[in-house]
């Protein structure tokens, strides 16, 4: 069968509002003045809550080793947690799109390195888990993205054909990622790096969600 696998953070959904206020709340708690900026550290946020808490440190000018990391890690998770879909929102038509592909036969899934219990209750909160036929998370496997396996398993998870599968994804890690599975990737160009996703070569590009269909019919079928 054919199948789409997509990434979540800054491909189906922009998550970084809710991301970012996670790491304020750590560093509010601390006392720190210097907050992360919801518009212009929407990058940082999908990079992760270890690179948001570094990065949160640095500005503050306090130094930070992976201890200290590792000790607000879980704070900030929490927070996350107890707020994850107050900002959020759906890249517009995405669903649509998803729709639309099952309806034409292909097998959708997701493939994220949110944690899997993180990233199902996201996409309850937003009413959309059932459109998804698997859902594999940074804890789902022992590894993550940028290793195949994560992507392996969503795929099969659905009964796909790896050799007629895509990866819809937002970053160098999901372009890693469809490599080392021999998986077409295709990255969208309204994440957090906008166009810049062109330099990472990969095998197509989406503007927008009502372009999938094309899109994805020009590379699998």
């Amino acid at each position: 069968m054919r199948t789409i696998i997509f990434d979540l953070d800054g491909t189906l959904a922009d998550t970084s509002g809710d991301l970012i206020a996670a790491a304020n709340v750590c560093f509010r708690s601390l006392g720190m003045a210097v907050l992360l900026d919801p518009e212009q550290d929407q990058r940082i946020a999908v990079m992760g809550a270890r690179v948001m808490l570094r990065v949160g440190f640095e500005r503050n000018g306090v130094r930070s080793d992976e201890d200290e990391i590792n000790k607000y890690y879980p704070v900030l998770l929490e927070a996350y947690a107890n707020d994850i879909d107050r900002y959020t929102t759906l890249y517009p038509g995405c669903i649509s799109a998803v729709e639309r592909m099952t309806i034409a036969g292909y097998a959708v899934g997701v493939c994220t390195n949110k944690s899997e219990t993180l990233a199902d209750d996201l996409l309850v909160r937003l009413g959309v888990r059932d459109r998804f036929g698997s859902l594999v998370g940074a804890d789902t496997l022992p590894v993550r993205k940028p290793d195949p396996a994560p992507l392996r398993a969503a795929i099969e998870r659905v009964g796909g054909d790896q050799g007629r599968s895509i990866l819809v994804g937002d970053s160098v890690t999901d372009r890693e990622t469809a490599r080392a599975a021999g998986v077409k990737s295709l990255l969208v160009t309204f994440g957090p790096d906008g166009r810049g996703v062109e330099k990472l070569a990969p095998d197509a590009l989406l503007h927008h969600y009502d372009d999938l269909d094309q899109v994805v019919s020009g590379l699998i079928g």
